[in-house]
């Protein structure tokens, strides 16, 4: 059966698709198109994510409409249908031959291919080849605001406007003005075979009844309009032989029956179905007027707002035996409740059930964690048990949630049917996941419900449960997956050898919260309630002492950031709770100059450094670094610790003090400087110092000579006397510490959530392959790009990295990363084919 359908969800791995006359159906990720479906099976086949593959929800939005063919109807455990749909145009427009097709047709499409001058079109049509011309697709993009490009798997409402060979080649538009113009006419020779959904004729009314109006239109066909399609307050004023614009809904494949809809938003093709407001579904309507009453459908209601609603028959008194027919006569007034809403009707379904009209929950949205909710046991299964909340809400309780202990035979205790009181652990509405526990001690609990980390305060006594026991302590769950490590010494004020004896999982347990770091989602807990609130008492009550602890040089700690100064960071150090304020100068956050100025923009107070060094420790003032090159130097003892350990000839790694016109001043671990002069700065000809180093710069040095008298020392800081020997694998090493701080970056990136530019850096790697479009041609050679990936970016290619390719504004090309900037947004690639080949 053929369908116009209005996309109402967007999930990874279906569309749900509202029906005519308040139904629902979904179509599988594999039902979209050909094109579609086999870029699918390659991304499985190579195990890796293709860059050409958009996910549903880059091509779809709710409000949308499709035209869909049924592909079955199942009915599922509970006694309702799940109607599955495809939107394939190969089974949609099947009834279509190339000879069939007529300029001013309106067909949907899919893009199956981008090419040069415009898109290759999937219509469905076996032997015919569809183009879709740039010129006549710019509008449409810019209306859509879904990037430059159109994107394979994209459905488009297409209007023929060429037909050459007989059918084999035809041209399409999808000019918002050409397609809401399109009409099907006579001249089209449509047939009952290939008619399509989606339509919009002229039609004649013939017959105006209650339930709805039967009309007649190109020329030989007869269809119905039901009431849902029509104003009640109008269906009367139709008069025999008068001419009216509709649209197809449906057509019944053996029936042969058409049925039309007389509603605004369908009689112009493209266009979309009035939306509810999010703050309507679920609203308890106390009176609403009967407008027209159906005995064998339902009834359809004038709301507070003057909008329209149906209420199925079912929904209209609590038992078909208390139903009573006189209480819907045209004007009565009843108390309902919307509890969905059909885009296709442009309708509110609204039940007047009493226990719909009370009930707590009537989505998933209406669920909060920690919620004690009831419900029926409707399945045991091996990972757990469902458990139905409502009609349109079901939730899991696993395994280890069915009890307070872990229970071998569940369907000794439970039976389909049973009545179950639990709390939710879990409730994710987007993706309809509910997860719930049946642990008594948490559903009676009267403590406080952790849910996030920003929650765990330091001194919060809660309720969670033991996920796993290990010799280095109990991992404790709490909801939302929330979850924190007890170490071994906070099990117990007397010592536990092996807490996997006495803990076990699925345990529930009250524990107090030491310690939170929500950004890292770090939380420490403790299981000794009473002993920590003595101490912080008894803390509060002593003065603060002056800092009695000393850092050695090269002592590692963790830090957490306090504060962003000009100059770097202000830090606390984790192990003396918080008490010692340390700073992180901005060139120390790394050996990479560039890294060190990334690093400041994107670390943000709370954040936690594992591993810094103490590079001075003068009393009140602390200095720390995160060079790892200096750190290992340290670790390894590759320094110098005074002035008379120093040997010429000496390898030692430091960083740049000051930069003067005579020379540039080297500072090493435990505070040994030296100098070294214009003349053994750099392998290359010195003009400007500056040119060459910068303050902070992490560098490798070599020891000259040293004038005991004046404690001075000569270095050398050219790369060909600074070698180790083994030049590449220093390389190497280099190379592989600055991509593993470029991880570190994304990460933090990634993780605060940043703005589409950002997050589009992220996903920029050097070697990642990127397809572009040439923007500009410089006069120096140089090139700039555009692309889907890259939108808000620079994107670049000097003239070397053009190789001998002749390109011209317009031009789709490869590319491959060489280097992200992140700071400045610029991206530098490279179209070289050697490089591209690898």
């Amino acid at each position: 059966m053929l369908l116009l359908g209005c996309i109402k969800e967007v999930s990874d791995y279906e569309l749900v698709i509202s029906l005519p006359n308040g139904l629902s159906g979904f179509v599988p990720v594999t039902q979209i198109s050909d094109a579609y479906s086999k870029m699918l099976s390659k991304q499985v086949a190579q195990g890796e994510v293709l860059e050409d593959l958009n996910s549903l929800s880059d091509m779809y939005s709710p409000g949308t409409l499709v035209r869909c063919i049924v592909t079955s109807v199942e009915k599922s455990a509970d006694g309702r249908r799940s109607i599955k749909l495809s939107i394939d145009p190969k089974k949609v427009n099947k009834g279509l031959t190339a000879s069939a097709l007529v300029s001013g047709m309106l067909l949907s499409g899919f893009v199956s291919s981008v090419e040069d001058h415009g898109y290759l079109i999937d219509i469905g049509v076996s032997g015919t080849h569809a183009f879709l011309p740039h010129q006549k697709a710019q509008n449409y993009i810019k209306a859509v605001k879904r990037g430059p490009d159109m994107k394979i798997g994209q459905n488009l409402n297409c209007v023929i406007v060429e037909v050459k060979n007989e059918g084999r080649v035809v041209r399409l538009s999808v000019d918002r003005s050409d397609v809401a113009a399109s009409l099907a006419t006579e001249r089209q020779n449509w047939t009952l075979s290939n008619l399509l959904p989606g339509l919009v004729v002229k039609a004649r009314v013939q017959k105006v009844a209650p339930l709805g109006i039967k009309v007649s239109f190109l020329s030989s066909f007869t269809g119905i309009v039901d009431f849902m399609h029509m104003d009640p307050e109008k269906s009367m004023n139709f008069s025999p032989d008068q001419v009216i614009k509709a649209c197809i809904l449906s057509i019944h494949p053996t029936s042969k029956v058409v049925r039309l809809t007389l509603r605004q938003a369908f009689l112009h093709p493209g266009g979309s179905p009035n939306q509810l407001s999010n703050d309507r579904m679920g609203a308890v309507v106390e009176e609403s007027t009967v407008k027209a009453f159906y005995k064998q459908f339902g009834a359809i209601f004038e709301l507070d707002d003057g909008t329209l609603a149906f209420a199925r028959l079912k929904h209209l008194s609590k038992t078909r035996k208390s139903f009573k027919p006189g209480a819907f006569k045209t004007g009565c007034k009843h108390k309902c409740r919307i509890i969905d809403y059909s885009l296709m009707d442009e309708m509110c379904i609204v039940s007047l059930k009493y226990q719909i009209i009370e009930a707590r929950f009537l989505q998933y949205q209406d669920i909060h964690t920690g919620d004690v909710v009831q419900g029926k046991v409707f399945a045991l299964k091996p990972i757990g048990m469902q458990v139905k909340v409502t009609d349109g809400i079901k939730g899991l309780v696993p395994s280890m949630h069915l009890s307070d202990v872990i229970l071998k035979q569940p369907e000794k205790k439970y039976n389909i049917g049973d009545e179950v009181r639990c709390r939710v652990l879990e409730c994710s509405p987007a993706g309809k996941k509910l997860i719930l526990t049946l642990k008594k001690s948490l559903v009676q609990s009267k403590l406080p419900v952790l849910s996030s980390y920003e929650d765990a305060k330091p001194g919060l006594i809660t309720h969670g449960f033991v996920v796993c026991a290990r010799e280095f302590g109990c991992i404790v769950k709490f909801y939302n997956d929330v979850k924190g490590l007890v170490p071994k010494n906070e099990l117990s004020s007397e010592p536990i050898s092996c807490p996997d004896k006495v803990f076990h999982e699925g345990q529930v347990v009250k524990v107090m919260v030491l310690k939170c770091e929500p950004q890292q989602e770090r939380l420490l807990l403790s299981f000794r309630l009473s002993s920590k609130p003595a101490q912080e008492d008894k803390k509060e009550c002593t003065p603060k002492k002056k800092r009695e602890v000393k850092y050695q040089i090269g002592e590692m700690v963790d830090v957490k950031v306090l504060k962003k100064k000009d100059n770097g960071l202000e830090v606390s150090v984790l192990e003396d709770e918080g008490n010692v304020i340390a700073s992180i100068p901005t060139v120390h956050l790394s050996d990479f100059v560039a890294n060190c100025k990334l690093l400041w923009h994107c670390l943000q107070e709370g954040d936690v450094l594992p591993r810094v060094m103490c590079l001075h420790d003068k009393g009140e003032h602390i200095i720390l670094s995160r060079k790892s090159a200096v750190i290992s130097a340290v670790q390894e003892e590759q320094v110098v610790k005074s002035f008379s350990e120093i040997q010429p000839g000496m390898l030692l790694t430091g960083y740049v003090r000051n930069v003067m016109p005579f020379g540039v001043f080297v500072e090493f671990p435990y505070g040994v400087t030296g100098l070294a002069p214009k003349v053994s700065m750099s392998d290359k000809f010195v003009t400007d110092t500056k040119d060459h180093f910068v303050v902070g710069q992490t560098v490798i040095a070599k020891v000259m000579s040293i004038d005991e008298e004046k404690q001075r020392v000569l270095l050398n800081l050219k790369l060909s006397e600074c070698s180790s020997g083994d030049s590449a694998a220093e390389s190497f090493a280099l190379l592989n510490q600055y991509f593993k701080e470029m991880k570190e970056i994304r990460n933090l990136l990634r993780r605060r959530g940043e703005p589409s530019v950002a997050r589009g850096l992220c996903e920029l790697v050097p070697g990642k392959e990127l397809q572009l479009v040439v923007q500009d041609v410089k006069e120096d050679g140089s090139a700039l790009f555009s692309g889907s990936r890259v939108t808000g970016l620079t994107v670049t290619a000097t003239r070397y990295h053009l190789g001998d390719k002749n390109i011209v504004p317009g031009e789709k090309t490869k590319a491959l990363v060489l280097h992200v900037d992140a700071l400045t947004s610029k991206v530098y690639v490279s179209l070289r084919e050697e490089l591209l080949k690898q």
